[in-house]
């Protein structure tokens, strides 16, 4: 690259440039120290290559170089919280920091700089999907049970103070709605996460052809039904039989040669969570969400300020539900919490109209 002056924009923006590598690089090395084996080589290469990229910053600054810029507020939070947690989390952001980078538009990195920011953002997606497999299970029932809760007991306590009835009589239904939709979401939850488990423990293949293969009439081979059935192809399910059966000591044909027979179930098993860990998300998340719209009532308040301020309460609730469940999807933190919402205050203004209309038959 020929020697320029760059422009004081130029400075500026390679001087953010050079802050920010820095700031993910100390990410991924905080991470890493909480993490072990494979995670922690890969964490520490991408704290290389992010070293990497400052250095071709540094050059470029040259002696401008010796004054920095801070990272920006978004990098120094993931620093924050890959020091202080290391969590799921840190790699979500990361993963849509990374999604986010500019060097595919700026003509001042290098197409391996940009090639790297696409290739580390799958990297860290691939982290960071680990971690979501093992929280996908009770977090599923965790968020749902939170928003069930949030959404069905403020539209009860809109549809209840709607009719006309006094403050305390909604401060009871809404009671009533926490404790009966939390113990409902727990027991549902658990029966559900159960009768998932046992439908994966009956699709289990055993190890019956090993004990039984000996045994078998060769001229009538049912053992060979057995790999039609697990979706072999028929010449691959002959060649496996023939194995069990003890016909050959050797395997002519490894692509052939499915042996051991090993069934991975531990990764379906990890994403569907354990059933009382699933219920005991429910129950508690439905609960705290379903105290928040009658928190109002529960302080003294009455009329339309206790129904004000419990939407209000709701709608940040689930705005912050709806963030959480952005940030480890990858998305937009701020349209899935607007999406939850609109969702959860349409449903309790629906709710309040219908009260309106049921007080006034009544009335």
């Amino acid at each position: 690259m020929p020697e320029r002056t760059p422009t004081p924009a130029e400075i500026k923006r390679w001087r953010q440039y050079l802050a920010d590598e820095r700031a993910e690089a100390a990410v991924y090395r905080d991470l890493a120290k909480r993490r072990d084996g494979e995670e922690r080589t890969i964490l520490l290469a991408l704290a290389e290559a992010e070293g990497r990229h400052a250095k071709h910053w540094t050059e470029l600054l040259g002696e401008h170089a010796l004054t920095t810029a801070r990272a920006s507020l978004h990098n120094r939070f993931l620093g924050f919280l890959a020091r202080s947690f290391g969590s799921v989390f840190v790699l979500a952001l990361a993963q849509r920091s990374e999604s986010r980078s500019p060097y595919a538009s700026d003509t001042d990195a290098t197409r391996a700089m940009a090639a790297d920011e696409a290739i580390h953002e799958e990297v860290v997606r691939g982290l960071a999907t680990r971690g979501r497999n093992r929280l996908s299970g009770s977090f599923r029932a965790a968020v749902f049970g939170a928003n069930d809760g949030l959404v069905s007991n403020l539209s009860l306590v809109m549809g209840m103070a709607a009719t006309g009835v006094g403050s305390q009589v909604v401060l009871f239904s809404g009671i009533a709605g926490l404790l009966a939709g939390a113990l409902s979401m727990g027991a549902g939850e658990y029966v559900s996460v159960r009768s998932q488990r046992e439908l994966l423990d009956a699709s289990t293949p055993t190890q019956v052809t090993l004990s039984a293969a000996p045994s078998l009439d060769l001229k009538d081979n049912e053992l060979v039904l057995v790999y039609l059935a697990r979706g072999m192809s028929r010449e691959a399910a002959e060649h496996r039989a023939a194995e069990r059966m003890g016909q050959f000591t050797c395997d002519c044909d490894p692509s052939l040669s499915l042996r051991p027979d090993k069934f991975e179930t531990s990764n379906a098993h990890e994403t569907l969570g354990t059933a009382w860990g699933a219920a005991g998300s429910s129950f508690c998340f439905f609960a705290s969400g379903a105290i928040v719209p009658i928190l109002p009532f529960l302080f003294g308040m009455t009329g339309a300020g206790a129904l004000v301020l419990a939407c209000a309460l709701v709608g940040l609730t689930l705005l912050a539900t709806g963030g959480v469940v952005g940030v480890l999807s990858g998305a937009s933190p701020l349209w899935r919490g607007l999406r939850q919402l609109g969702i959860g205050l349409g449903a309790a203004a629906a709710t309040y109209l219908l009260g309106l209309a049921f007080g006034g038959v009544v009335g």
